[in-house]
């Protein structure tokens, strides 16, 4: 009787199994364009996301260039290379370092270009608007050498322009680049004048969504425009605020390694020195690759906790990636 049982529920399951591939198929092939479309995207993931991730297991093997990733032999205890950072007496202040800086970038660098956004959104003046745009992206395409450079113009102490002009009102030059009180507000500062205007974009393309009948709506009834900021177009845009600030958290141990590398000198390590250009130094240089996999592994690893408990919190908001 069981075995009888057994077999019928065996040949119900069968034909709905079927169905539902016969379903997925078919779905398939109705948007077939489109799968065509995005199979370079998956294929590029596989080869140069995906498929690298094998080289994670020199964190745990003593890797030798010469022995290759599978001829090297495993570290011992498995931990030896995360120990090892661990007890790095520079451990301390490259996690401070790490976390302050980009937190400040996180903090200082998400509210301007939501400012932007709203200000360009509200303009009813299409030649300033397209004036105050382009000036505003204009430093995303600029690299940080060129930065550098200009940054150099302006704040260097011998010949900077800043400084002559403390100097013409009988202060003293400051050095601006080479000192630690001044080094972080520099980095901040900088990265927030590169990105405000590339970040505005994303935000007046999701205030573009929003249903102009809202607007219209608001003021029949009387509402000043601030009042439309406040009750229409922040909350068009809370999801991508939402979003953007979890992408972001997932990446707070990376500071900006670009900037700083090119930015910084040996008097402003004590504040400016990161993961990042401590991996660069230590662990690249002195061809020590399996410290260097460690330390971007545990990157990794905090970067996803952090997505994960955002996108836990961003959840109870109406937000959130998943």
């Amino acid at each position: 009787m069981e075995a009888n049982r057994r077999y019928i529920s065996t040949v119900r399951i069968q034909p709905a199994q079927q169905t539902k591939l016969q379903s997925v198929l078919r779905t398939v092939w109705r948007f077939r364009a489109f799968y065509i479309m995005l199979l370079p995207g998956v294929i590029y993931f596989i080869i140069f996301r995906y498929f690298p991730m094998y080289g994670v297991i020199i964190a745990f093997k003593n890797f030798s260039i010469m022995d290759g990733i599978t001829g090297s032999g495993w570290a011992d205890p498995w931990y030896k290379h995360f120990q090892d950072f661990y007890q790095s007496p520079y451990f301390s202040q490259l996690l401070t370092n790490t976390l302050l800086i980009s937190c400040y970038k996180l903090i200082f660098g998400t509210f301007p270009p939501i400012l932007l956004a709203l200000l360009l959104n509200e303009c009813r003046i299409r030649w300033l608007k397209s004036i105050v745009q382009t000036f505003t992206y204009l430093p995303h395409f600029l690299s940080w050498v060129i930065i550098f450079g200009i940054l150099l113009t302006l704040l260097s102490q011998n010949g900077g322009l800043v400084n002559r002009w403390i100097v013409e009102a009988g202060g003293q030059s400051i050095p601006f680049l080479t000192s630690t009180d001044y080094f972080r507000g520099i980095l901040v500062g900088s990265e927030v004048w590169q990105n405000l205007g590339w970040g505005a974009i994303i935000y007046l393309a999701a205030m573009a969504g929003i249903d102009p009948t809202l607007y219209e709506a608001a003021k029949v009834d009387g509402a000043s425009r601030l009042r439309m900021i406040w009750h229409i177009s922040l909350p068009g845009i809370q999801s991508i605020i939402i979003l953007l600030f979890i992408l972001k958290l997932g990446h707070l141990l990376d500071a900006g390694f670009d900037q700083i590398y090119i930015l910084y000198n040996i008097q402003v390590y004590p504040v400016a020195d990161i993961l990042d250009t401590w991996v660069y130094r230590t662990g690249l240089q002195q061809l020590n690759f399996s410290l260097a996999s460690a330390v971007g592994l545990f990157k990794s690893l905090i970067g996803l906790i952090l997505v994960l408990g955002a996108n836990r919190l961003a959840k109870r908001w109406g937000g959130g990636i998943w």
